[in-house]
């Protein structure tokens, strides 16, 4: 566990470092060494926070070169979230992908015609929102949850609910960063949510899985500059 923290708070370091000292995406970071002895952890602790931050796309590795910044996290994650909060709330993606994505599956196989109205509903809500200039993220958690709820499966309803306060975060930081950003920002997000709705609409699992891992992937994107 204090290997875990210690990890994190190297990420949030290295997070912290792009962005202060404005290391551009290409850009190669300072060596494990000297990152260890900046933040006074060992090598192995910022070897580790590297492997997360290119699993989560902010860094790449390159054999024998070092590691090099992929993307920037947006600095207005930090008006959202402590900076040491910050790997876990990225890395919760990992979980997300596997967890909605097969929500999403089951979700259209099985849903009733009032859960598929409760989904409708809440989609509706949820554009309604992203197209006012007010915050989202309850009528973004409503959808999801009724996606959950559609999976007939009490287990997937209380998983999705014990991640709700992880999960709040990023929805929020994700609208606020789209809105500071061109229009086609927020009509995207319109749109990812529709092609999952309409997915589970005509009961197809497979397409309705993808769109949502799609979803996933391009609201980790949104939280780069």
């Amino acid at each position: 566990m204090q290997e875990e923290r210690l990890a994190d708070r190297a990420y949030a370091g290295i997070v912290e470092l792009i962005n202060v000292e404005d290391i551009r995406i290409g850009d190669r970071l300072p060596s494990e060494t000297k990152l260890a002895d900046m933040f006074g952890m060992s090598r192995t602790i910022v070897r580790e926070a590297l492997v997360r931050l290119a699993s989560d796309g902010i860094t790449e590795a390159r054999r024998g070169a070092g590691s090099f910044v992929k993307r920037r996290p947006s600095v207005r994650l930090g008006s959202h979230m402590p900076m040491q909060e910050i790997a876990a709330a990225i890395g919760s993606y990992e979980v997300r992908f596997v967890l909605e994505a097969e929500a999403a599956r089951l979700a259209a196989i099985r849903r009733t015609g009032e859960q598929m109205a409760a989904i409708e509903r809440a989609m509706e809500s949820l554009s309604t929102a992203l197209r006012a200039s007010g915050p989202a993220n309850v009528e973004d958690m409503d959808l999801h949850r009724a996606i959950f709820a559609a999976t007939a499966n009490p287990v997937f309803l209380s998983s999705f609910d014990h991640l709700h306060e992880e999960i709040d975060r990023i929805l929020r930081a994700g609208v606020d960063i789209s809105r500071s950003r061109p229009p086609e920002a927020i009509n995207a997000m319109i749109e990812e949510h529709e092609t999952i709705v309409d997915a589970i609409r005509a009961q197809d699992g497979d397409a309705a899985a993808l769109a949502m891992r799609w979803h996933l992937s391009q609201g980790r994107k949104r939280l780069m500059p």
